[in-house]
C-alpha cells in the first residue's frame, strides 16, 4: 500500500516523526446536529465536547425498602461468619434490594413485580414523531429487556446494574446484548418531596408527549412513581458493528429468548425488546449483597486509609459482572473508583493483552465492549495469557501501582485472572503480598470442578508460597515505604457465592465464549476510527493511516522470539502496541529492531497496515491523538491477531484477491498464526443458531 505525504504549512516542524498522509488528522468538535436531535443525544454531544467529568451524587440518601437501618458496620475475617453482628448482617441485607425488590432472601418476589406486555401498555406511550417513549413505573417494578436505548430520568429514582438514576441527571446508554446477561430497570424509592406529584408530573410529560398521552399516564402516578425517557440509540460503535453480518443481530434477543420475548408494547422501534418473567435478569444473591453493602461502607469512611479491593474467583463465575455492580454502587457516593486490570484475557476497558490503571467516573451500563475508555497508565503485554512469562506480568502490575499517586485515596478495584490453580494461584498470592489490600472478595459457584480456588484468607496467606514471594514474606507496605520490619498485613476476606445459572461454565451461546469477546473489545476500540458523521460505515482499508520511518521508531515482538530478517513479514498487517521507551531511539540508517520486550508505558494500539521498504517508512492506522502520538518511539507485536471479520468481511471490500489472506497454506509450518483446529468440531459461534 502506497500513500503520499500531506502538504504541510510553512510554519510546520518538519522534524515531527508521525505524520498524517492526509496532513491532517484531528477531528473537529462534534455539534449536535450530526446526529438526530433527541434530547439524550445533544446532552452526551455536549459532554463529549466540553471533556468535563461529571459528578454523580445522589440528592438525597436512598432510605433501604424495608425501612430498617443498617447495624453498624463490621469487618469479618476468617472465622466470623456466626458473630452476631455478621448474623445482623445477614438479616439486614436478606431484607434490603435485591434486584430492586424487597425480598427475604430469594428472588422468587422479584419476578411477580416484572412489567409485562398487558402492564406496559398501561404504563408506557410513545411519540411517534419524536421517536421516544415515556414509561411510569411504581416502586419495585423491573423491566428487563435487550437491546440498546438512552434513559433519562424524568421524575422519581430508578436503578440500573447498582447505579441509581435520578431526575435532574443527563441520560445514560444502556446496552444489553445477547452475549450477556439482559439489563433490568427497577424503580426504587425517590426523592421524599412534598409537593404535588401530579401537577409536578403534567408540567414533566407536557414536554414529551402529545396531551391524550399525558392523560393516559397521569392516571398511574402515583407519590413514589418514577417517569422514564426511553430514546433509540445508535452510535459509531453500534454502527460500526452492525456492519458485519455476523453481529448484526448481536443487540437482538437470543434464538431460546424469542418464545419470551414481548414484541407488540409501545416501546417497539426503540431498539430494546422486554422480556417476560421467565428469563431471569441480573440475580444477585445475599452473599453478593453482603460484600457490596461492606465494601461501600468501608469506602464511604468506616476504614483508615483508601480501600485497596481485590476480586478473585475462576473462570466464569461472574467477576466483572460483580466489578461493575461494585463501581456502579460506589459512584452513587463519590465521584471517581481507580481501578487496576491485571485480568489479560477478559479486560474490562481496553482490548485483550494489556494491563491498565485508570479511573472510573461513569456508570458501566453494558459489557466490556460498550465502554473502551483511555488508560491513564497502561502496558502492552500482548497476549492474552501470562503463562510465557510470569515475571515480566508481575513487574508490569508492580510499574503500574507506582504509576498511581500515594496521596489519592480514591478506592480502587483490582480484577484478576480466572486462573486460580498452579502458578495463576502463586501470582495470586503475590499480588495479596505485594499490594496493600484491604479487602478479598472471592467468588465461587456451587460446583467441585478442578477450576476451584482455596479460601485467599490472611491465615492461608502467612504459609502459602508465592512465585516470587516465599513465607514469611515482605508486605506492599515494606516495599513501597521502605520499612525494614513490619508484620504481614492483615485484609477482610469475603466469600461470594456465584448461584446463577451455568456458574463455572463457559457459555455455549453466540458471542459468548471469550475468545468472541476479545474481538468485540477489539472492534469496538478500532471503532473510534470512525467518523461521527452519519453515514455509511467506512472499510478500514480505506482510512490514511499515519507514516513514521524506520528510524524514528523500535520495532520489536514480545511472544516469540523473531530473526531479524523476517521481522518485517512478521509485524506486517499486525496489530501492534504504541509504546514509550525511556531512552532515545537511535539508528546507524536502517530499522531498530529490539532483541527483547521491554516494559514500558503504552498509549493505545494501532494497526501496522503496509510497510515501505524504499522509502523506510511505516503506515500506522490508529485511533490515537496526533498529539499524544508523536511520544511514542517503539511498536511492539504480540500474539493478540486482529478478528477475521477485519480483514475478509468488511463493507467495501477489495474485489478478487484479498490482501494478507491466503488457501494456498502449508499446514506443516508452525509459527505462522494459521487458525488452530480443534479435532474437526465446529464452533458455536460458527452455527446459525443459538
Amino acid at each position: 500500500m502506497k500513500a503520499k505525504k500531506g502538504s504541510h504549512s510553512k510554519g510546520s516542524a518538519t522534524s515531527e516523526k508521525w505524520r498524517d498522509v492526509r496532513g491532517k488528522r484531528c477531528r473537529p468538535p462534534t455539534s449536535s446536529s450530526d446526529f438526530n436531535s433527541t434530547p439524550a443525544m445533544v446532552t452526551m454531544i455536549k459532554e463529549s465536547v466540553k471533556k468535563k467529568p461529571h459528578v454523580k451524587r445522589l440528592k438525597n440518601k436512598a432510605t433501604s425498602v424495608s425501612g430498617k437501618t443498617a447495624p453498624q458496620t463490621k469487618f469479618f475475617t476468617n472465622g466470623d461468619m456466626d458473630s452476631d453482628e455478621f448474623q445482623d448482617w445477614k438479616e439486614y441485607s436478606q431484607s434490603i434490594l435485591v434486584n430492586g425488590l424487597k425480598t427475604k432472601g430469594t428472588t422468587e418476589d422479584a419476578r411477580t413485580c416484572r412489567l409485562d406486555g398487558k402492564s406496559l401498555h398501561q404504563c408506557a406511550e410513545r411519540d411517534d414523531q419524536r421517536k421516544h417513549a415515556v414509561l411510569v413505573m411504581q416502586k419495585g417494578q423491573a423491566l428487563c429487556f435487550r437491546g440498546k436505548c438512552f434513559l433519562t430520568c424524568l421524575y422519581g429514582r430508578v436503578e440500573v446494574m447498582g447505579f441509581t438514576i435520578e431526575e435532574g441527571q443527563q441520560s445514560y446508554p444502556l446496552f444489553s446484548p445477547g452475549s450477556h446477561c439482559p439489563l433490568t430497570i427497577t424503580a426504587v424509592e425517590g426523592c421524599n418531596d412534598s409537593g404535588d406529584h401530579k401537577s409536578a408530573a403534567t408540567n414533566i410529560l407536557c414536554n414529551y408527549l402529545p396531551p391524550a398521552s399525558q392523560k393516559k399516564l397521569l392516571k398511574n402516578v402515583v407519590s413514589n412513581s418514577s417517569i422514564i425517557l426511553l430514546e433509540p440509540m445508535e452510535t459509531p460503535l453500534t454502527h460500526f458493528l452492525s456492519s458485519f453480518a455476523d453481529l448484526s443481530s448481536l443487540f437482538d434477543p437470543p434464538v431460546g429468548e424469542l418464545m419470551s420475548a414481548i414484541l407488540d408494547t409501545p416501546l417497539n422501534g426503540l431498539g430494546m425488546v422486554p422480556l417476560v418473567s421467565a428469563i431471569e435478569g441480573l440475580k444477585v444473591s445475599p452473599s453478593c449483597r453482603e460484600s457490596i453493602d461492606v465494601v461501600v461502607n468501608a469506602c464511604r469512611g468506616d476504614m483508615d486509609g483508601f480501600a485497596v479491593i481485590l476480586v478473585s474467583g475462576a473462570k466464569n463465575v461472574g467477576k466483572s459482572t460483580y466489578i461493575r455492580m461494585v463501581i456502579n454502587t460506589l459512584l452513587n457516593h463519590t465521584t471517581s473508583v481507580d481501578y487496576l486490570e491485571a485480568d489479560l484475557g477478559q479486560t474490562e476497558f481496553t482490548p485483550a493483552g494489556c494491563l491498565s490503571l485508570l479511573t472510573v467516573t461513569e456508570p458501566l451500563l453494558g459489557p466490556p465492549f460498550t465502554h473502551q475508555h483511555d488508560p491513564d497508565h497502561m502496558i502492552f503485554y500482548g497476549e492474552s495469557s501470562c503463562e510465557s512469562d510470569l515475571s515480566r506480568y508481575l513487574e508490569s502490575l508492580k510499574s503500574l501501582w507506582r504509576k498511581r499517586s500515594p496521596n489519592r485515596e480514591t478506592p480502587i478495584l483490582i480484577n484478576t485472572m480466572g486462573w486460580v490453580k498452579g502458578f495463576g494461584l502463586q501470582l495470586l498470592v503475590d499480588m495479596l503480598r505485594f499490594f496493600p489490600v484491604s479487602h478479598v472478595i472471592q467468588l465461587v459457584h456451587g460446583g467441585t470442578g478442578p477450576g476451584q480456588c482455596p479460601a485467599l484468607t490472611p491465615e492461608f496467606l502467612r504459609t502459602a508460597h508465592g512465585f516470587h514471594t516465599n513465607p514469611p514474606a515482605q508486605t506492599a507496605l515494606d516495599e513501597f515505604t521502605e520499612t525494614a520490619h513490619s508484620s504481614p498485613r492483615s485484609y477482610i476476606h469475603m466469600s461470594v457465592e456465584s448461584d446463577f445459572e451455568g456458574a463455572g461454565c463457559q457459555g455455549t451461546a453466540k458471542h459468548q465464549r471469550s475468545n468472541e469477546q476479545r474481538d468485540l473489545s477489539l472492534l469496538a476500540y478500532l471503532s473510534q476510527l470512525q467518523s461521527a458523521d452519519p453515514g455509511p460505515v467506512r472499510p478500514l482499508h480505506s482510512l490514511m493511516p499515519y507514516q513514521v520511518p524506520h528510524t524514528d521508531v523500535a520495532l520489536g515482538v514480545v511472544h516469540f522470539d523473531v530473526a531479524p530478517s523476517d521481522m518485517f513479514y512478521a509485524v506486517n498487517a499486525g496489530l501492534v502496541g504504541l509504546c514509550c521507551l525511556a531512552e532515545k531511539v537511535t539508528s546507524k540508517g536502517g530499522p531498530v529492531l529490539l532483541s527483547q520486550a521491554p516494559i514500558c508505558p503504552c498509549v493505545g494500539l494501532g494497526i501496522l497496515r503496509g510497510i515501505d521498504m524504499a522509502r523506510g517508512l511505516y503506515f500506522v492506522l490508529t485511533p490515537i491523538d496526533p498529539t499524544v502520538l508523536r511520544k511514542v518511539n517503539c511498536l511492539l507485536l504480540g500474539a493478540m491477531s486482529l478478528p477475521s471479520c477485519i480483514l475478509t468481511a468488511q463493507q467495501g471490500s477489495f474485489q478478487g484477491e484479498l490482501p494478507y489472506v491466503t488457501s494456498d497454506y502449508s499446514f506443516n509450518l508452525t509459527g505462522a498464526g494459521k487458525l488452530r483446529v480443534f479435532k474437526g468440531l465446529q464452533r458455536p459461534s460458527q452455527t446459525d443458531t443459538y
